[in-house]
């Protein structure tokens, strides 16, 4: 077995799961607070179609929004029902299945987002 300088409480029956580096409980955390990521995007969203490894299907992609996780999941929704389709949301792009490009574009300009079409 080996040991790690950095070993040590992993689970509490008093608190649960513990975090290795800060060594609180997992609820509490603070260094996966202090290192999460800012949204990257210019605020741009570019509208795409793409066919790449899906099997000749295409799927509407939506990229550049500098929302965090919630707000981008509950944009994709949004999208989705305006489109009638399904989608999801991965790695901050929204993907929404079939063409909807022109669709997509007027529902994030209604909703006061800047949007122009990526691509060919």
């Amino acid at each position: 077995m080996k040991s790690s300088s950095t070993g040590g409480l992993v689970y509490s029956t008093e608190s649960g799961r513990m975090c290795p580096d800060c060594r609180r409980p997992i609820a509490q955390c603070l260094c996966k607070q202090a290192a999460k990521p800012a949204p990257a995007g210019d605020g741009v969203a570019r509208v795409s179609r793409e066919t790449k490894g899906r099997g000749g299907k295409s799927v509407t992609l939506v990229k550049g929004l500098a929302l965090d996780g919630a707000a981008l999941n509950s944009l994709g929704k949004q999208l989705r029902a305006a489109c009638g389709s399904g989608g999801t949301v991965k790695d901050g792009v929204i993907e929404v299945q079939g063409d909807h490009c022109d669709r997509i574009i007027d529902a994030l300009q209604k909703q006061g987002y800047r949007a122009k079409r990526a691509g060919g």
